[in-house]
């Protein structure tokens, strides 16, 4: 059984109302499943929200939501939450924004609404990438984080430093409304051991998304230990290798379970320990070239028709950095000017958190970016394709994270470029 402080006791016991004692317990509870022996305090000064969009069918959240807000037991930490999943400036036909509208995202106004009356930081706090400097939801190293969302979960770990479990949907906002959580897991030093040693010996850079997948498909949730990727990457975390490692992370935890992952010479633990983050029984795997092509060659395409010309592209699933923005512009342009066109030749949206976008609007790249005719947008890409009719489209993107969970098929950065501004097969 697990040991609780007087404090938490008193909470469990219901002294501080029943419906923060249902918080505690149902906690405990969680703990308890994992071998948890105690609560520890939530440390970060902001929480993060994985549930964002206003499904129909989230009735029973909406009511917990209520429950939670009619007690007076609101959110110790002000939070940011996932992306929203409509944004009308995304193409999409009158069929899908009726379902869109009246059948999947219909109470995301009602939704948003108990978000705000629970600790909401602003109105636009919508993004997975909450880390991101323009959002100001970024933890310090060592901070006890209640985060649900995989991607944010796993660059909080490693890339940060902060402590933070895998947890699910809705664990993430009792943590903060009770202000402790289940000490197992990820929050604990021998938790935070790599149990896989990853060799990298590819002859270039590696794509970031096909290399997290690759190593989040072999070590599934365990804890990976990257030997030579700093050879790639550098020895500091600039703004160059913090994106990278977002959209590394993001594939290994989705095409994985990958809560944590420690890079030689450059994240902050192994750079502290180094290989004393190594447990002694640890597996290696060995990535060269030869093993990314495998990889890549193996993705399914569930397309009913393998060879449909695409007729979207997403791109920004994690949502893309300030940097990555103004990259993409330049490569889009120079791509265009080769191939003699003026504009994207399939509907392409590039997706980032709306203060990352407005941060954007204030550079002399954004003009540049929309002559292109690429659209920007807030949304959720994942959220977009949840729509049946969405699922049925020949959708393209370089995120290993949204061809995992939904019917979009993945090509590297270099083939979206060329599809996009070139066309022809890749």
């Amino acid at each position: 059984m697990m040991q609780l402080t007087k404090e938490q006791q008193e909470i469990y016991d219901g002294k501080q109302g029943e419906t923060l004692a249902k918080v505690m317990k149902t906690l405990v509870k969680y703990g308890e499943v994992f071998g948890a022996e105690k609560m520890v305090p939530v440390t970060g000064k902001h929480n993060h929200l994985v549930t964002s969009f206003g499904l129909k069918a989230l009735g029973p959240v909406y009511e917990l939501m209520n429950q939670l807000i009619e007690a007076g037991n609101l959110s110790k930490q002000t939070f940011s939450a996932d992306p929203r999943p409509l944004d009308k400036n995304v193409p999409a036909n009158f069929l899908q924004n009726f379902i869109f509208n009246h059948f999947m995202y219909s109470r995301q106004d009602f939704y948003e609404d108990q978000l705000n009356k629970l600790g909401l930081m602003e109105k636009d706090a919508f993004t997975c990438t909450c880390y991101m400097d323009e959002v100001g939801n970024k933890p310090q190293k060592g901070d006890v984080l209640s985060w649900a969302e995989s991607s944010a979960v796993v660059y909080a770990n490693s890339v940060l430093g902060a402590r933070c479990n895998r947890n699910s949907g809705i664990m993430d906002i009792m943590g903060s409304v009770v202000g402790y959580v289940p000490y197992f897991g990820l929050l604990t030093d021998e938790g935070r051991k790599a149990s896989w040693i990853i060799e990298i010996k590819t002859t270039k850079k590696p794509e970031a998304q096909l290399l997290g997948s690759a190593i989040g498909m072999k070590v599934m949730e365990d804890v990976p230990y990257v030997v030579g990727l700093d050879k790639w990457l550098g020895t500091e975390l600039n703004d160059e290798a913090c994106t990278y490692l977002k959209d590394f992370g993001a594939a290994t935890a989705s095409n994985g379970a990958v809560g944590l992952y420690h890079i030689e010479n450059l994240t902050p633990e192994a750079v502290e320990s180094g290989k004393a983050l190594i447990n002694e029984n640890a597996r290696t795997y060995v990535i060269d070239d030869a093993e990314l092509e495998r990889v890549y060659k193996n993705y399914p395409v569930v397309w009913k028709n393998p060879d449909a010309k695409p007729k979207l592209c997403f791109m920004g699933c994690p949502h893309m950095s300030l940097q990555q923005l103004k990259d993409w512009t330049d490569k889009v342009e120079k791509s265009l000017r080769e191939a003699g066109n003026k504009k994207v030749l399939i509907p392409t949206v590039f997706t980032a958190a709306p203060a990352v976008l407005k941060a954007f609007e204030q550079t002399e790249y954004a003009p540049r970016l929309k002559a292109t005719g690429v659209i920007t947008s807030y949304i959720c890409p994942l959220m977009y394709m949840n729509n049946p009719l969405s699922g049925k489209m020949p959708v393209i993107t370089s995120s290993n994270k949204l061809r995992t969970y939904t019917t979009a098929k993945y090509y590297t950065d270099d083939e979206i470029l060329q599809q996009i501004t070139k066309g022809g097969n890749v």
